[in-house]
């Protein structure tokens, strides 16, 4: 390839190959052959998702997906007659036919050993590398975990000069629920609410609830919980009466029809019906066992509750650390009151999009709540957060001191 390198390309490289390395290795234990790419082929191709990021078809900016991997691996791929080379002003002139979700560019290498763009291809195998092009100079780097969830695993986030490695044992913290384990991606698919083993409906959720870009609040209570009313301000605008159910019934039904697609569609359909409904201004309010219970609520702190006054906050990537903030620092006063909700309500969660696209999730720690230590005290994570979905972040909320 002609043209500047990518600094980022070159460091993130050898990290994102141990990765796959780690992994085609215990795959191998299993019986599976996975091909594992070296540091280099990582680098060319991050660096030509990169640069293509940055140039423009017309007025659109691409946004592609490239996935290694060759034909003969694929199922029913699309074969070009004539094979592209991994170049950006390429992949440019091609982004508008693969712009929609789950297509993806398939790269291998030819006789000569150069990397080339054979066609495109929509079911991957696992372990393969995914680079996709989210936004100019912003790419993700990760691979399908294997199931029929559809869902992918986040290995590394490059943005500009900044790289961000998912550190994957950041899940096993202390008193770490299974809610911050399933939205990263590290364990099985199985979701927050038991026997759901198909999606996972809170990442499907909060994927819909950023796409609108409205911004939005949704509240995850326990079911039957009759004290989450205490921090919302009456009346509520939209209550729901009796329960919207709809999604609550096709979770229920997912371990017999976890691979009918007609189950899948329904699914998907409820869940952007509800999400939609966060672009109200407002929370909307969502059981645990996905009943919805209202929309358009107002939050208000619970008679005799301290008001929320830190939150700590910690990515699970390599080489973070906790870091103690105002509420209002990770946004405005949809974050404030969020935070405010999950003190009075500990057993609740909230999920939080902004309109710039970043997500959070805040969620209660039982370890801070016993330990009434410094602000400086280091505890275990609750939550997470996602800057435009892809940047995981654990947030966990304490009162004032």
């Amino acid at each position: 390839m002609s043209g500047p390198a990518y600094p980022a390309a070159r460091i993130v490289a050898p990290k994102v190959e141990a990765h796959f390395m780690h992994h085609a290795e215990e795959a191998r234990r299993r019986g599976t052959t996975v091909v594992a790419p070296d540091a280099a082929t990582i680098e060319a191709i991050i660096d030509a998702a990169f640069w293509a990021s940055l140039r423009r078809e017309e007025i659109y900016v691409p946004k592609i997906s490239l996935a290694f991997l060759p034909p003969e691996a694929a199922e029913h791929p699309l074969l070009f007659e004539r094979a592209l080379p991994l170049e950006p002003d390429k992949l440019v002139k091609i982004a508008p036919a693969v712009e929609r979700a789950g297509i993806h560019l398939g790269v291998w290498r030819n006789d000569q050993g150069q990397l080339q763009v054979w066609g495109t291809v929509r079911v991957i195998p696992s372990l393969a590398i995914v680079v996709e092009v989210a936004a100019p100079g912003l790419l993700v780097i990760k691979h399908h975990r294997g199931d029929d969830s559809g869902k992918f695993v986040n290995v590394a986030v490059l943005e500009g000069d900044q790289i961000k490695v998912v550190d994957e044992q950041a899940s096993s913290l202390p008193d770490c629920p299974p809610l911050l384990t399933s939205l990263l991606g590290f364990d099985s698919p199985a979701s927050w609410a038991k026997g759901i083993d198909a999606v996972n409906i809170l990442v499907q959720l909060a994927v819909s609830m950023r796409a609108h870009g409205r911004g939005g609040l949704m509240l995850v209570v326990p079911s039957g919980d009759a004290d989450w009313p205490d921090s919302i301000v009456k009346p509520i605008p939209y209550g729901v009466v009796p329960p919207f159910a709809e999604l609550a019934q096709l979770t229920r039904n997912a371990p017999q029809q976890a691979d009918s697609r007609l189950w899948q569609d329904a699914v998907n359909r409820a869940v952007e019906a509800i999400a939609g409904l966060t672009a109200v201004d407002g929370a909307t309010v969502l059981s645990q066992d996905y009943d919805l219970l209202a929309f358009g609520a107002k939050i208000a702190r619970r008679k005799g509750s301290p008001q929320v006054e830190q939150v700590t906050v910690t990515e699970p990537i390599e080489g973070n650390v906790a870091i103690t903030v105002h509420p209002t620092q990770l946004g405005g006063t949809r974050h404030l009151s969020a935070a405010q909700f999950v003190h009075d309500q500990r057993r609740a969660v909230a999920l939080v999009a902004s309109q710039d696209g970043r997500f959070t999730v805040f969620a209660w720690s039982p370890c801070e709540g016993m330990v009434h230590g410094p602000a400086s005290r280091r505890c275990c994570s609750d939550g997470a957060h996602v800057a435009r979905g892809f940047q995981p972040r654990a947030t966990s909320v304490k009162p004032r001191s």
